[in-house]
């Protein structure tokens, strides 16, 4: 077991295995709270208690709230199941962003290397593939998201979100395989900058949606107003296009800007209906996961966890910092799974569409350490990193590494 520290107002030093507490809302308080749903604010509302979320509303051109009319699923099982089947890399140094590759192999950004390499899963070896130019390592800033480009069979093209020494941006980079070891990315060419760094609080996971749209999560930097400032790139979700523009469609023409209020987004998932979900670290109370919509105002600073307060969006789950410290999320099996840096363990939310359909699960707790990313393989295959050399945690010999898992 690994055993960390207390109090974290930002991605937090990891905390072993503590008691698990985690709140959750049903829209409509449905059959499971039947039976005590109590309106916001009034006694008996429990922690985290919120009032019904409005009905889902769409922009045009956005995937999010818009379900594709395919037949109801039966719901995911009120509990479910996670097997580690394999570890396919270790010794890996900060690894952060992770972009699975046509035929199986990854690759895997380092933030305070600045460095891509590529894990081959059938035989454990690293390959470094090439450095980022600028990028700019300190606290939590570095080299951060990476995503293939939705055209990768042809452009081959691989985009990364990464700290500079004067801000946070958004890259592109053609990888050519066929070149020596450490000089396979070509020249960066820069499809969006001055999304506002700092040592916390820099966000920086991206990926491109069903729409084939690039999707950025950003950070306050630690400046709580950036989150409600909508002209600010600071606390909010970026929906663009591959090369950087404003998406006709989006909230406010000519912006970027899909939702906003949050202090530092580090996951991003679809569920197969195409709704899209983020999770949220939060400050000293409740970190969050959020069901978002375009337009949305999440609350931060004026709201941590749920609130209740009229045009903001409550969260559809809740936890303690000291449980969570959300870092990327993945869908798979009817199931947000949420990874955990500061509590050292891997969450399943069981969802019906929009809406939970039991008490988050805990797995994992305190066995690998902080948890950083959880990629979807297909089926009930994830993958997840470990995330015990960022300098939060307590590494041992082998981390970091990268599992695979079987989920129910």
């Amino acid at each position: 077991m690994r055993y960390g520290q207390a109090h974290r107002s930002y991605e937090g030093p990891g905390s072993g295995t503590r008691g698990v507490l985690a709140a959750f809302a049903l829209a409509g308080c449905g059959a499971l709270l039947a039976a005590g749903c109590a309106p916001a604010g009034a006694a008996g509302a429990g922690p985290g208690a919120s009032p019904p979320r409005a009905a889902p509303t769409a922009s045009a051109g956005g995937p999010s709230g818009s379900p594709s009319g395919s037949p109801a699923a039966a719901p995911p099982p009120a509990k479910g199941s996670v097997t580690v089947t394999g570890e396919i890399a270790k010794g890996l140094e900060s690894p952060w962003g992770v972009a699975p590759l046509p035929g199986g192999d990854l690759l895997v950004a380092s933030r305070d290397k600045g460095t891509i390499s590529r894990v081959s899963p059938a035989t454990g070896a690293v390959t470094p593939i090439g450095e980022v130019p600028g990028v700019a390592p300190g606290g939590e800033g570095g080299l951060l998201g990476l995503a293939l480009s939705p055209s990768f069979a042809s452009d081959k093209m691989v985009y990364a979100y990464f700290t500079t020494e004067s801000d946070n941006r958004i890259a592109r980079m053609r990888y050519d395989e066929h070149r020596d070891p450490g000089q396979q990315l070509g020249a960066p060419d820069t499809v969006f900058r001055g999304i506002p760094k700092g040592l916390i609080h820099n966000g920086g996971r991206i990926a491109f949606g069903p729409d084939r749209m690039l999707y950025a999560g950003t950070g306050e930097t630690g400046d709580t107003g950036l989150a409600q400032d909508r002209r600010s790139l600071g606390g909010k979700i970026l929906r663009m296009t591959p090369d950087g523009q404003p998406v006709h469609g989006n909230p406010e023409a000519d912006s970027v800007v899909y939702s906003y209020g949050h202090r530092n987004v580090q996951g991003l998932a679809w569920d197969k209906d195409k709704r899209l979900w983020a999770s949220e670290f939060g400050q000293n109370t409740w970190d969050e996961l959020n069901l978002i919509e375009p337009g949305g105002n999440y609350g931060w600073p004026e709201a941590e966890g749920k609130a209740g307060k009229p045009g903001l969006r409550d969260p559809v789950a809740v936890w303690k910092t000291d449980e969570a410290s959300p870092s990327g999320i993945a869908w798979a099996q009817g199931s947000v799974w949420m990874a955990g840096l500061k509590g050292e363990r891997l969450w399943r939310i069981p969802l019906a569409g929009p809406d939970p359909v039991a008490e988050p699960e805990a797995f994992l707790t305190g066995e690998y350490g902080r948890l950083r990313t959880v990629v979807a393989l297909g089926g009930d295959r994830l993958l997840l990193v470990t995330s015990e050399t960022d300098g939060r945690g307590s590494p041992e010999a082998g981390d970091d590494r990268i599992l695979t898992l079987t989920v129910r």
